[in-house]
């Protein structure tokens, strides 16, 4: 009798603790998708913060996701999630997502959940899909099917992020983001944090404690035709964190080659882009290997990228996930960074980086400015 209490008591704390998170993921200025409830003074807000949902007013041809990058302490664990919503072009099918990506099996799953479960924070960077949450702060995974499952919780601490203005934050596009009518526009939420928590994905544990962390979103119609994306914040001897997207843009009936990325070492954010005037050299050595080099008056940054094991993500074509893109997470990467003297201010590797290569890659290797 003694030990059946005990059994009934421990799944009564289980149930109280699963309800108490929960209750504590509550969104403030909670609104629901489907609702497309009007929002006075959201329009402002949204434009002052590209990490909030931006698509509170779309209902055809739009995606918005946002990409969790975990990374356990031992480099033994490597999982990206991306949640989202997907918007078909004549705005018939609607459905929320959650992708995961197992970067040491390369296994992806890809979750879907009807429109009505999406839910987002009108204050703040806060989404939730089902019992599933989404934050800058922490995620909390409830996914099970016939065939996957993936469950628990991580916190995300002491995150590095970009400098932004009190009143407008332009972001990693700066003005760019404010150019009407492009494809796709991009943020980053966390360049680098700290993790805590387990998630169990198939009944394998992958504890993140003391673990590295990375956040970034895209947002629009469709993703470009060919681009080239990497990131690491994995560095075997630095607390450094890189990115870098090269993509080519169509805009108003042409195309142009348009690059955007930061470097973070020794306590300090540098960024390189089109919008800066740095220049950049694309060669490509192979399918899965990169040579980069971008310069611009104070730093130049020489990037050398070997893709290996990738995953089949789905990717938006008009809103649609009807695209399949290889990504790898455990892609290895080689940068060094130069003053404008010549000296060697960073030197560094690492195995641990998130590498796609993805469309027709001539039109991205010529010289830009």
């Amino acid at each position: 009798m003694k030990n059946f209490l005990n059994k009934v008591l421990i799944v009564i704390l289980a149930l109280v603790s699963a309800f108490d998170r929960l209750a504590a993921q509550e969104l403030s200025g909670e609104v629901n998708f489907a609702d497309h409830a009007c929002l006075p003074g959201y329009g402002i807000r949204k434009s002052g913060n590209p990490l909030i949902f931006q698509g509170n007013r779309k209902k055809k041809s739009y995606f918005e996701g946002w990409y969790f990058k975990m990374v356990s302490s031992d480099g033994s664990s490597i999982l990206s999630v991306i949640p989202g919503i997907a918007l078909s072009p004549d705005g018939s099918e609607k459905h929320a997502f959650i992708q995961v990506i197992d970067g040491k099996t390369a296994k992806t799953d890809y979750y879907t959940f009807p429109i009505n479960e999406f839910a987002f924070s009108t204050k703040e960077f806060a989404i939730r899909i089902g019992r599933n949450y989404f934050s800058a702060e922490k995620l909390f995974l409830d996914l099970h099917t016939d065939s996957a499952s993936i469950s628990g919780e991580v916190m995300m601490t002491e995150p590095v992020t970009l400098p932004s203005r009190k009143f407008l934050n332009t972001g990693i596009m700066g003005w760019y983001r404010f150019v009407p009518f492009m494809q796709c526009y991009h943020g980053v939420v966390s360049i680098s944090h700290q993790l805590s928590g387990v998630i169990v994905k198939d009944g394998v544990k992958h504890d993140f404690g003391n673990g590295k962390g990375y956040i970034e979103k895209d947002w629009g119609s469709s993703m470009p035709s060919a681009w080239i994306w990497m990131q690491s914040n994995n560095f075997v001897s630095h607390d450094a964190s890189f990115m870098l997207s090269v993509a080519n843009i169509p805009w108003l009936g042409r195309s142009f080659t348009g690059f955007l990325g930061f470097c973070y070492f020794n306590g300090n954010i540098h960024r390189f882009a089109t919008y800066t005037g740095a220049s950049l050299q694309v060669r490509h050595q192979g399918e899965d290997t990169l040579q980069i080099v971008i310069s611009d008056r104070k730093l130049a940054y020489e990037i050398n990228a070997i893709r290996n094991s990738s995953g089949m993500l789905k990717a938006p074509v008009k809103g649609l996930m009807d695209r399949r893109i290889p990504e790898s997470i455990d892609a290895r990467l080689k940068l060094i960074v130069r003053d404008n003297t010549g000296k060697i201010v960073f030197n560094d590797s690492t195995s641990i980086a998130g590498l796609e290569i993805v469309g027709d890659q001539q039109v991205l290797t010529q010289t830009r400015r």
